[in-house]
């Protein structure tokens, strides 16, 4: 059984899931989930012998929501990734993340390679510092209609989506998956002048078979405390490329496992298909190609289960038998 406990970790509160004996597996969310999103990942990977936990990450869910702005930078992400690891009682980790929680996961790697054992990221693959601040080059290139830009302006997404927080998950976990119509288009979500982001958004009149009313039931539930501290991770993405400068050209070099959806958005974000070509040159510790899943949209691990966790199981369970 999962279990749940609030843990004190780098000044902050967190609320973890936990289950499992082994090697420590962290478990990281994206926008705009919680630890419930990989809720089909503890039985497989506690039956192959980890220990699994899944922290509502800051900002989100049970956990603390810091009212600054800065504290939602890169360094304080990556911080509270390597005060739970010791704050559980490890030295090392796999680390495995998705969306939001895949840069999480990927910079732990960079940052602190002596404590990841392996890292896997689910649909943004992983960071090459670009020689220009993301939001400022997104807002030249599309005029500010880039949802980056949207989500960073103070108090905008947060109000849209704090009005009716159900309807706008619910249309916006159907507009990124496999389901939608035109997924997998390589259309940008642009946010057009004048209106919301989820103005453009469909508001499906029966839910994916992978996502059910308790998915959504729980999901909700953990947005009770609304989204600005979720949001405020996109405020500081020119602050996050400006800290990671000491960084500049620098490689992951832990072993290594990319996952993504042939119909996920993110992959198809301006130079992103040129970058995943180019990984497993780029990148010496990638233990295969990335693996791409048929039909699959942004929710990886919730719309494939099956093949996400074989191959979390399959990368994972190599490592720790030191293949």
């Amino acid at each position: 059984m999962v279990a749940h406990r609030m843990i004190d970790v780098n000044g902050i509160r967190l609320h973890i899931a936990e289950e499992g004996e082994g090697p420590l597996v962290v478990l990281l969310h994206g926008f705009p989930e919680s630890w419930h999103s990989w809720h089909r990942q503890f039985g497989p990977l506690v039956a192959a012998g980890f220990r699994v936990v899944a922290p509502d990450q800051r900002g989100y869910g049970s956990s603390d929501h810091p009212e600054d702005v800065d504290a939602y930078s890169i360094l304080h992400l990556v911080g509270d990734v390597v005060g739970l690891i010791g704050a559980l009682g490890e030295e090392k980790a796999y680390v495995v993340g998705h969306d939001w929680g895949a840069p999480v996961a990927w910079h732990t790697a960079l940052f602190r390679p002596d404590l990841v054992l392996g890292v896997a990221g689910l649909s943004v693959p992983p960071p090459f510092r670009g020689s220009r601040p993301p939001l400022a080059a997104m807002e030249e290139r599309f005029g500010g209609r880039f949802y980056w830009n949207h989500f960073a302006e103070p108090g905008v997404a947060d109000a849209e989506f704090g009005r009716d927080p159900r309807t706008a998950l619910r249309k916006f976990f159907y507009a990124a998956s496999g389901d939608a119509p035109g997924a997998g288009s390589g259309r940008q979500p642009l946010v057009e002048p004048g209106r919301g982001w989820l103005d453009a958004m469909r508001d499906p009149e029966v839910l994916p078979s992978w996502f059910s009313e308790d998915d959504l039931d729980a999901l909700t539930e953990s947005f009770s405390g609304g989204f600005t501290g979720a949001l405020n991770w996109y405020r500081n993405l020119d602050r996050n490329w400006e800290l990671t400068a000491p960084w500049h050209g620098a490689v992951v070099s832990r072993p290594a496992l990319y996952v993504y959806g042939d119909r996920d958005i993110v992959p198809a974000f301006p130079g992103t298909p040129e970058l995943i070509a180019r990984l497993p040159e780029l990148m010496p510790e990638l233990r295969r190609p990335p693996l791409k899943l048929a039909g699959c949209g942004h929710w990886t691990q919730q719309e494939r289960p099956d093949e996400v966790n074989a191959a979390l199981v399959d990368f994972l369970g190599e490592l720790a038998r030191g293949v």
